[in-house]
């Protein structure tokens, strides 16, 4: 199995230089493996990942000098042997020559003894090295992340940094078009699945375990879609009525933009996404539930360059955004992430919705959503909306679910439960 472990490395590096997503990798490697070698590459790529803080940090005593970039395959080698021996039940025995055996695919003469050495040194050292670790090591999170957590969510900050370092739940949305909850939990059942109804919204379920698409009754017919709990709260918030023109603004995936027609199939929905490659994905999701929307390629902070004249009656704004409340299913994000993107997020977040709302109708309604638990990205973004926009008016998100804040209200990630997703609505006076 060390060809696995290679893919692993290979998917890794680009990751570990800040060049790619962890996705990007996966894809690629995906491609070269074999079908019944690509749950333990995902398990491994997530795994380093999710755990990168605390693995660096018992790796970085072990060697006598950082690898220099180029080497970033022979790092994440190093991280993949670490990873193996703490938080998989791979012999100790096993994952140190699986991952020395994985070195002859770099063509690096020297990577093999070094990663030996390095993963015996971790053995014998394993105790000694824990003791080592700094708080946010121990944590794995950055600093910065850390420290931005636990200022925003004092009271709940561990319960937050605990989700992130566990894999999500698969959660899934009934097509209420196509049937409802209770015939898709009969068909579940009768198919060896465990999962129980959401408690957040009427058409969600959350699976037990993860399991394929494949073996999802009714997905390549569209009977259901893959979508996590608090993402359905969009539709149930924006509340689309029959013959209603709706834009959703930064549209890919598409798995709103869906919800928003499964729900009220008598809306003209315009889907907007800045590239191609994201709409296709928006198109592939339209054609497996046998739904119908307008595409558009454009930049929604330049609408003059794609918008036809013609007034919307509601909006969706599923702003770009850190993804800080989805780290669990994307921990490449812990990598990636730095506070001035935040900060760049948060100023783009503005200009998206100040050029938008001119295209909203007399009467019409916004919604805004992140996938942040920052507040800059979040109240922040829309108290400074509001400040420079008189004819914007807020309106109180009264549910059973998140917490309120001074502006919107705002979804934790729960461990084994929903992501974290903050939502704001607003509406422009009718004259």
């Amino acid at each position: 199995m060390s060809g696995v472990r290679l893919l692993a490395a290979r998917a890794l590096a680009p990751v570990l230089l800040g060049e790619s997503t962890l996705d990007e990798g996966l894809r690629r490697a995906s491609a070269k493996a074999a079908v019944r070698e690509r749950a333990l590459l995902r398990e491994l790529c997530f795994g380093v990942c999710r755990r990168y803080q605390e693995l660096e940090g018992l790796l970085s005593p072990l060697l006598q000098k950082p690898l220099k970039s180029r080497d970033a395959d022979v790092q994440a080698l190093l991280l993949l042997g670490i990873y193996q021996m703490r938080h998989m039940r791979v012999p100790d025995h096993a994952a140190v020559g699986e991952t020395v055996a994985a070195c002859a695919g770099l063509r690096k003469a020297w990577a093999r003894g070094l990663v030996n050495a390095v993963l015996r040194g971790y053995q014998t050292r394993a105790a000694e090295l824990e003791h080592r670790l700094l708080r946010w090591q121990q944590l794995s999170h950055p600093q910065w992340l850390l420290a931005a957590i636990e200022t925003a969510w004092p009271a709940h900050a561990e319960s937050v940094l605990a989700a992130n370092n566990q894999p999500g739940p698969l959660s899934l949305r009934v097509n209420a078009m196509r049937g409802n909850r209770q015939r898709w939990l009969e068909l579940a059942s009768d198919a060896g699945l465990a999962c129980h109804p959401s408690a957040l919204t009427p058409e969600g379920v959350v699976l037990e375990r993860a399991v394929d698409v494949a073996e999802l009754p009714g997905f390549q017919s569209g009977e259901v879609s893959v979508q996590d709990e608090a993402a359905q709260l969009a539709a149930t918030l924006l509340a689309p009525q029959p013959g209603e023109r709706i834009l959703d603004a930064c549209a890919a995936p598409g798995g709103k933009a869906c919800h928003l027609l499964e729900r009220c199939a008598g809306i003209h929905l315009v889907a907007l996404d800045a590239q191609p490659q994201r709409l296709q994905r928006v198109q592939e999701n339209l054609t497996r539930l046998a739904l119908e929307a307008t595409l558009l390629e454009g930049d929604a902070t330049a609408p003059d360059s794609w918008w036809d004249g013609q007034a919307f009656d509601a909006m969706l704004v599923d702003a770009p955004c850190s993804g800080t409340g989805v780290i669990r299913r994307h921990p490449d994000i812990k990598l990636l992430r730095t506070p001035g993107q935040v900060h760049a997020s948060a100023v783009l977040q503005r200009q998206i919705l100040s050029a938008l709302w001119p295209l909203l109708k007399p009467g019409g309604r916004l919604l805004y959503a992140t996938c942040s638990v920052l507040p800059e990205e979040n109240e922040g973004t829309i108290s400074a909306f509001l400040s420079a926009t008189p004819d914007a008016r807020e309106c109180a998100i009264e549910a059973p679910w998140g917490m309120p804040r001074v502006h919107g209200r705002q979804l934790l990630p729960q461990p084994g439960g929903n992501d974290g997703f903050f939502y704001a609505l607003l509406q422009k006076p009718p004259y």
